[in-house]
C-alpha cells in the first residue's frame, strides 16, 4: 500500500515508524514535516480522519511549543487558528502523521499501526 508520512528525519520516532511501515511492504512518500508542513487545507481534512481532538496533534513536548507558550495560549484559540499555526510550523506537529487518504495516524505506537496500516 502506498501511504504518506509526514516526518522529521532526525527524530527516532520517525525513524521507527519508517522502518516499521517498510517492514510491513508498504511504500512510502517521505515528507520532511520542518520543509514542507502539510498547508491548512490538508491539516483540517487529516484532523478530521483522524478522529482525534485537535490539541492531539500538537508536539507539546517540542522547543517552539514551549517557547511560545501554547499550553496557556491554545484554549483561547480558535480551531481556525490552531490549523493556521500548525501549518505555519512544521516543528509544532506531532509526528509522524501517516495516511492513505482515508485513515491519519499521528505518532508512533506500534499497537496502532498494527491496527491501521498491517
Amino acid at each position: 500500500m502506498n501511504l504518506t508520512i509526514y516526518q522529521y528525519p532526525k527524530c527516532s520516532t520517525c525513524r521507527n515508524a519508517v522502518k516499521w511501515l517498510e517492514a510491513q511492504g508498504h511504500t512510502l512518500n517521505k515528507i520532511d514535516i520542518t520543509l514542507n508542513p502539510p498547508s491548512k487545507e490538508e491539516l483540517k481534512q487529516m484532523t478530521a480522519q483522524s478522529g482525534l481532538e485537535l490539541k492531539k496533534w500538537f508536539n507539546v513536548s517540542g522547543e517552539v511549543y514551549k517557547e511560545m507558550q501554547l499550553k496557556d495560549k491554545l484554549p483561547a484559540m480558535s480551531e481556525e487558528e490552531q490549523h493556521a499555526l500548525l501549518a505555519s510550523n512544521g516543528k509544532l506537529i506531532k509526528r509522524p502523521i501517516v495516511t492513505d487518504g482515508k485513515q491519519v495516524t499521528v505518532g508512533f505506537k506500534e499497537e496502532q499501526f498494527e491496527q491501521t496500516w498491517k
